[in-house]
């Protein structure tokens, strides 16, 4: 269809061609009308010249505009033939539009910017059959939508899930979907989801049927007897448990459930039931008459009707008679005893007293059982005993002496025991009160104590003795202390012993780590490259072993830094946001490997606390939660509590036996191995997180029971982030895509190190020029001034020489430095800070080629952005 420019245009040209055609024609109207009057003219020879001449130059001035009348005819001709052909291309393209809705499975309906339809197919055309009314070109789109209405073609209207759906009124469901074009005109098209209605009806009418048939089994499968009523009366589900407690035959449904009831020896228990009272009652006993005792609890809905639910509690009035029976027998014991006796629950309430203790205090029986100690002590006594029941409320066993005044007013001596009793969790729940009176032991005392005055001549004949035996402790005394120096010693040097070994071990990380770098960058060369399958599968083998001798290393070499004191807590505060998501999708891929779910609920709060060391205990508490779980589910979390954050870690693991808590925090524990084949530490994993935890002042918790699981947990304290620093556009690159034609200068002292640098970064499309020192370096690089992109250099070299050093050497010979990378195996925070004062970026070794190809990666475009000529920032 051709647009409205196009249409224009057409008119314009019209319009210039009868312009051209009628000056044209005057043109000739005139000419004709010269030479005419030159041939009749009668006038002197002169002034026929003169005006055949003047015919002549208005001839050639029609020639001149006949011939631009011509030209201008050809280029109409032209602009026509070009409209024609825009004209048949419309009119295709027009016909391929309605072939095209019509094509649409789906009614198919365009409205223009004025919202008035334009195009429309035969589906959409076909709804309006019937209804009387017929929708044509130029109809609104309000005009649609009223007709539809007040045709009664649309019965229903729902918005599900966003989406706007119409039921006609033969039943059909249409999905309308709505799209804006360009000139601002709309294309609605609607889509017989029908059948998918139909479906998901048949689908929700099933799982309605499928959730009361589970409602009924669980019914059926309650030791309780329930029977549900609705809001009309009738009984609508029940269980054979309450047919038998309430001694029915099978019933149908849909009876009233006041005739039910009628059947049986129960009364009619509901909501609407009174007290003697004629208060609400929704609790009941009732006995019937073959001696059961059932309890009928009654549970209105909200929606009208009711749930009974009838317990038999035959053993439990049973039991209770018999707990009456013992308490009366404890009672009877107790009252006899002549001691006070007190029980006082957490509320300091007294919840046992026995009659000696009633006596004392002259309450009668049972009266003071639900009162308070403030009520029964006066305020002096009670301050002074406040003290000692803090402490039993903390756990703590407490036996005193205390003064008191009987009834009688006489002052007595007491000696007060306060013993803690503890719950299943170890929690304080209350303390039991015994007490003694002790006036006559005290008054005993007392005597003995000034018979004791008269033994002072007694005293002073011992003394002599006692001075020689003096003599012999003091003797002894000192061979003791020789003897305590010597095990002070041989402890002293023992603890120098492991400190040297721990040191030791700590300083030889690196050459015990340069193998394995090697090793490292090989295999993952060999991963670049393409091999066989079979190469590949080998090589990946061994890049696992060799996976798992550096997490073995990597671990001795910790134990040993921690112990050594190498490594430094960084505190500070940060959000745990970032932190917990990426543990909880790191290993909830390989729980879901292992066959294990791994749920993980966030957490945004702000922690004070060195993250690096927290996520070494979040790792051992997730590795060892995966690898002591042979099924189940494994639940990382936080918990808030008055001090700070604890973050847990739940399992459903085997669990841990509870005398080897503790051990398991020891060096090279492991709780039963053997029962687990994924199991291939040395037991140190816990050790570190028990040094870590208490550099860090973090408490450690742990709860299991063996067979059903374990709960790790750290507790952190909350802090407080500083203001953001605004910092400049960070300048990133796609990984990689800078390393191809990239010159590379690799500095080591191992040539095995060397030669994998070397196939590993050629591999990537670098230029790579390896050293094995600054020397060797010189005089490859033109004394370091030839061109080159990177420096890759170790930080231990030969002659007790650092890499830091040398690369300041290097750079200082050098118009414009060199990015640094260092790889290293020094872990400490000193040469930590170093790096990242002079902003370079350090590796540590064993270098992972992942881990490698994206620090170049950013070097490398760093190193571009800064290249490049200031320009202003938007």
């Amino acid at each position: 269809m051709p647009s409205r420019a196009e249409w224009q245009a057409d008119s314009e040209l019209l319009a210039e061609l009868q312009a051209l055609r009628a000056e044209n024609n005057k043109l000739l109207r005139i000419n004709a009308a010269l030479i005419e009057r030159v041939e009749s003219s009668s006038s002197q020879r002169t002034e026929s010249y003169a005006a055949f001449q003047h015919s002549v130059e208005l001839a050639e001035q029609v020639r001149e505009r006949t011939q631009a009348l011509n030209d201008t005819m050809a280029e109409l001709q032209a602009s026509n033939r070009l409209l024609s052909d825009a004209r048949a291309r419309a009119e295709k393209a027009h016909h391929y539009l309605i072939d095209a809705i019509e094509s649409v499975s789906d009614a198919f309906v365009l409205f223009d910017e004025n919202k008035r339809i334009v195009l429309f197919n035969s589906r959409f055309a076909a709804f309006w059959q019937g209804t009387g009314v017929r929708v044509t070109e130029g109809t609104t789109l309000g005009e649609t939508k009223r007709l539809a209405l007040a045709t009664g073609l649309i019965v229903e209207t729902d918005s599900a899930d966003g989406n706007l759906l119409h039921q006609l009124r033969d039943q059909r469901w249409m999905q309308v979907s709505e799209r804006p074009t360009r000139e601002g005109g709309l294309v609605i098209m609607y889509t017989d989801i029908t059948d998918l209605k139909q479906s998901e009806k048949a689908r929700r009418e099933k799982a309605l049927e499928q959730k009361t048939r589970l409602l009924q089994r669980t019914v059926d499968s309650l030791s309780q007897g329930v029977a549900v009523v609705n809001g009309e009366g009738a009984l609508e589900v029940w269980n054979g448990r309450f047919l038998e407690l309430a001694g029915l035959a099978p019933i149908a449904a849909h009876r009233p459930f006041t005739e039910v009831m009628e059947d049986s020896e129960l009364a009619l228990f509901t909501p609407h039931s009174r007290n003697e009272h004629g208060a609400p009652q929704l609790t009941c006993e009732q006995q019937l008459s073959n001696g059961r005792v059932l309890e009928i609890r009654t549970h209105p809905m909200p929606t009208g009707g009711f749930v009974n639910t009838f317990t038999d509690i035959t053993e439990r009035e049973l039991y209770a008679r018999a707990l009456q029976e013992s308490e009366r027998w404890v009672r009877l014991i107790t009252d006899h005893v002549p001691a006070l006796i007190a029980y006082v629950g957490e509320d300091l309430t007294y919840q046992f007293t026995n009659k000696v203790y009633e006596d004392w205090y002259g309450w009668g029986h049972g009266e003071i059982l639900g009162q308070s100690l403030h009520r029964v002590h006066s305020a002096e006594q009670f301050s002074r005993l406040e003290p000692y029941i803090a402490r039993a409320f903390r756990g703590e066993s407490v036996s005193f002496e205390f003064a008191e005044a009987n009834l009688e007013g006489k002052q007595r001596y007491l000696l007060r025991s306060y013993v803690p009793n503890r719950d299943a969790s170890g929690e304080v729940v209350g303390i039991f009160v015994l007490i003694r009176d002790i006036t006559e032991r005290r008054r005993t005392s007392e005597a003995l104590h000034q018979a004791y005055q008269h033994l002072e001549q007694r005293v002073r004949e011992r003394t002599q003795e006692l001075t020689e035996v003096n003599g012999q402790m003091r003797q002894e005394i000192s061979e003791r202390a020789q003897a305590e120096a010597r095990l002070r010693e041989a402890k002293r040097e023992a603890e120098q012993a492991n400190l040297s070994k721990t040191k030791f071990l700590a300083a030889v990380s690196h050459d015990l780590l340069q193998p394995l770098n090697a090793a490292r960058l090989f295999t993952g060369a060999l991963l670049e490259q393409t091999v066989e399958q079979s190469t590949r599968a080998l090589v990946r083998q061994v890049s696992h072993s060799l996976e798992d001798v550096e997490n073995l290393l990597g671990t001795l070499v910790d134990i040993s830094k921690l112990d050594a004191g190498v490594i430094k807590p960084d505190i500070s505060a940060f959000n745990l946001g970032d932190l917990l998501d990426n543990l909880g999708n790191e290993y909830a891929q390989l729980a879901a490997s292992e066959g294990l779910q791994l749920s993980f609920i966030p957490c945004h709060a702000i922690v004070r606390s060195d993250a690096q060391l927290l996520v070494r205990i979040l790792r051992n508490f997730l590795t060892n939660a995966i690898r002591y779980t042979h099924s189940g589910r494994i639940l990382l979390g936080c918990r808030r509590h008055a001090h700070g954050l604890r973050i847990e870690v739940w399992d459903t693991g085997m669990g841990i036996p509870e005398d080897k808590l503790q051990e398991i925090f020891q060096e090279f524990k492991r709780v039963n191995p053997s029962a687990n084949t994924r199991d291939r530490g040395l037991g140190l994993g816990l050790a570190i997180v028990d040094k870590i935890a208490r550099m860090l002042g973090h408490r450690i918790r742990v709860r299991s029971i063996e067979g059903q699981g374990s709960v790790f947990s750290v507790d952190l304290p909350f802090g407080r982030l500083q203001p953001a620093v605004v910092e400049d556009e960070p300048v990133t690159a796609r990984i990689g895509e800078r390393l191809p034609g990239a010159t590379v200068w690799v500095l080591d002292n191992d040539a095995a190190i060397c030669a994998g640098m070397r196939t590993l970064l050629e591999g990537w499309g670098c230029r790579v020029i390896t050293a094995l020192s600054e020397e060797d370096l010189a005089s490859q690089v033109d004394n370091f001034h030839a061109p080159a992109d990177l420096l890759i250099a170790d930080y231990h070299l030969d002659n007790d020489v650092n890499g830091v050093d040398v690369v300041e050497r290097i750079n200082a010979r050098r118009g414009q430095p060199l990015p640094v990378l260092l790889i290293t195996a020094n872990y400490s925070n000193a040469l930590k800070l170093q790096v990242r004062e002079l902003g370079y970026v350090m590796l540590h070794k064993p270098v992972k080629p992942m881990k490698l190809k994206t620090a170049m990666s950013h070097l490398l475009a760093v190193e571009r952005y800064e290249s490049l000529p200031s320009l202003p920032r938007g």
